[in-house]
């Protein structure tokens, strides 16, 4: 038993581990994402869609019609008026009704059915077109699911500095504790002032305020990353440190693939509109009741077919003009991607630049807080003795937090620029 509750301990821990990694977070994101969502729903509306034209171009349709039409009259045959509620068509005098027009009634009761045929071009450009924009959601969805990715990695990267800024802070918090231990005993021999206790307590406050400061906000940015990926829990977590690197250069970006989604959907377009240059064949059937006089309506069930033939044979030079406009807007179509290809290439180059520059910075600051831990060493034990004053001692101390402060905020800035360099190069 006892076996059985410290496994289900171990998978709740490794769990808690795994939903404090970006990956997870990422990944809920695209989860509860209504953007993306409504994108996949949008594309496989549209192959049901697809589904729908197959049978509207290629499937026979079947109907039931009915038809009653009541057209009385008031003959004055034999100069005698008569209310004829069904007229056979030999009244001459009469008034009402137009005999010829209206037949002087109508029953109709049919089944009906028709089939287009040699219509699968028509389907397929048709379909062809929805499809098009089918995939051009799913691009929709990948975009979105992109433009997450690299937010989300921010807030987390966000969170991380405030973090690590805890984390010094706290370290410091105790440096400045034990250090004022050792002063409060010199002070009781007599080696050191009170008013150097009494400095130290205050950075030791100062310091305690900053690291509460950045907890607080820490929590903060915790949430806001919880919140843009829709996640409820409002527990207190640490998360898994980052080195993201950058990727390498890709030659076919995926940020074109929209450009070459609306080149096809421009042809797909054009396709289907001149479809109504085809002829439009298709064959039809019925059988039921067709009368327009109630005393015949026993001998009048039958049956008819035939076929309908359509084709357009001009209509302005339309197909033309809409050659053209095709013609020119995936002109401009070409002219963005390729637009998009020089700007991207001078937008990854900058920040490769600025990557190199800042990891120069970053090996200087390094450098510079080894030296300070050094000094700081030294300080110490000259402290310790009394050969120095407090002051001296919190004076370089302020100068490390800054430096520290720098430092994380430059490695901070180094996985924000690959962050976004990934997301451009991509």
């Amino acid at each position: 038993m006892r076996i059985a509750i410290l496994f289900s301990f171990l998978l709740s821990c490794s769990s808690l581990i795994k939903a404090q990694d970006l990956a997870f977070y990422i990944e809920q994101a695209k989860i509860n994402s209504a953007l993306i969502q409504d994108n996949r729903n949008l594309s496989e509306a549209a192959r049901l869609e697809a589904e729908r034209l197959k049978a509207f171009y290629t499937k026979a349709q079947v109907s039931l019609t009915g038809a009653y039409m009541f057209a009385p009259i008031i003959s004055r045959d034999n100069n005698k008026s008569d209310l004829v509620l069904n007229s056979a068509g030999t009244d001459t005098n009469y008034s009402g009704y137009d005999i010829a027009a209206s037949n002087a009634g109508m029953y109709q009761g049919m089944i009906n059915w028709a089939k287009p045929l040699f219509s699968n071009p028509r389907y397929e450009a048709a379909a062809g077109q929805v499809l098009i924009g089918a995939q051009i959601n799913e691009n929709t969805a990948r975009l979105s699911a992109h433009d997450l990715e690299k937010f989300i990695t921010d807030q987390y990267i966000l969170c991380l500095t405030d973090y690590k800024q805890t984390e010094y802070l706290n370290d410091l918090t105790k440096i400045i504790s034990d250090q004022k231990n050792v002063v409060s005993k010199l002070v009781e021999s007599g080696i050191a002032k009170q008013s150097d206790l009494a400095l130290l307590a205050i950075e030791q406050k100062t310091q305690q305020t900053a690291l509460n400061t950045f907890r607080a906000t820490y929590r903060r940015d915790l949430m806001d990353l919880r919140v843009l990926c829709g996640i409820t829990d409002t527990t207190y977590q640490v998360l898994d440190d980052i080195d993201l690197q950058p990727r390498e250069d890709i030659i076919q970006s995926g940020w074109v693939e929209r450009y070459r989604l609306d080149s096809l959907n421009l042809q797909a377009a054009q396709k289907l509109f001149e479809l109504k240059y085809k002829p439009v064949v298709s064959l039809y059937a019925n059988t039921g009741l067709n009368a327009v006089y109630a005393p015949t309506i026993p001998n009048r069930f039958g049956m008819s077919a035939g076929l309908n033939f359509t084709m357009n044979l001009t209509d302005g030079k339309q197909r033309q003009i809409t050659q053209k406009r095709t013609s020119v807007l995936m002109r401009s179509t070409g002219r963005y991607r390729d637009l998009f290809y020089k700007q991207n290439t001078v937008r990854k180059g900058r920040i490769l630049t600025e990557l190199k520059s800042l990891n120069e910075r970053l090996i200087l600051t390094e450098q510079q807080l080894q030296e300070y831990v050094k000094l700081l060493s030294f300080y110490k034990q000259e402290l310790s003795r009394g050969q120095i004053s407090v002051i001296n001692y919190i004076t370089t101390l302020k100068s490390m937090i800054i430096s520290q402060r720098d430092f994380v905020l430059l490695q901070n800035n180094k996985q924000l620029l690959i962050n976004l360099y990934n997301y451009w190069n991509w």
